[in-house]
């Protein structure tokens, strides 16, 4: 299930969500260009700026020296690095439709915040479930997740148009869509934990999707709590 627009308008220009989706799409070219050259270099580099549960919970625990940088700066790093451009594309399609109507809401300097602080969540949400894992957590979807949660509870009658491949379109509110993406993501999520070791969880983050919505209802309570200001951009 796709979402390719809402009928939520949008009463600003959402700059960072531009920016995001900008940023985004110039690091994976750099990436491509990394992987030109050997799959070993692409390799290396997805290994540094990713999240590497293992790695991570080695420094931030004492049993690596690496240092406290080492261990935080993937934190910030990886939601930008993508595994594909089928990855890449799917994660800014969810951004461009719910992400401009959350900017609107919370005005540009605390959406960006918002937005790195749920792509975090996601990330140790991710290396509490399976602290060994040494497969490189990378991917926005984590802090669009918390972005979609955001929405869910901002604007959940909202009607969300959505394409089921291979030919199915249809309005549905965003409460039913987000919930529906939700649960699939904490079902999955749950069924391949069961199984997962450290040398073979790999692919989707499902309890980074999960651990970024959740937090994405949880903090756009906190960050309401705001001074009401007028329906224009504000930073």
């Amino acid at each position: 299930m796709i979402p390719l627009r809402d009928d939520q308008p949008s009463f600003s220009t959402p700059l960072i969500n531009y920016f995001l989706i900008v940023l985004n799409v110039l690091i994976f070219l750099w990436e491509v260009s990394v992987g030109a050259h050997s799959a070993g270099a692409l390799n290396a580099f997805i290994a540094e700026f990713g999240v590497v549960p293992r790695h991570t919970v080695a420094v931030l625990t004492g049993r690596s020296y690496d240092g406290a940088i080492t261990a935080l700066l993937p934190f910030f790093t990886s939601m930008f690095l993508h595994g594909g451009w089928k990855h890449l594309a799917g994660n800014m399609i969810f951004l461009w439709v719910f992400g401009d109507n959350v900017e609107d809401y919370l005005g540009h300097f605390r959406y960006l915040l918002f937005y790195l602080i749920g792509g975090v969540v996601a990330a140790l949400s991710q290396i509490m479930v399976n602290p060994n894992s040494i497969v490189p957590t990378v991917g926005a979807s984590g802090a669009i997740a918390g972005v979609m949660g955001a929405y869910f509870i901002l604007y959940p009658k909202a009607r969300v148009l959505v394409w089921f491949p291979p030919i199915f379109f249809f309005h549905v509110p965003a409460w039913l869509m987000l919930g529906y993406w939700f649960l699939v993501q904490f079902l999955i999520g749950t069924a391949s934990s069961m199984t997962a070791t450290s040398q073979t969880e790999g692919g989707i983050a499902f309890w980074a999707h999960v651990g970024g919505f959740v937090a994405g209802v949880l903090a756009i309570k906190l960050f309401s709590e705001r001074p009401q200001r007028h329906r224009y951009g504000a930073w």
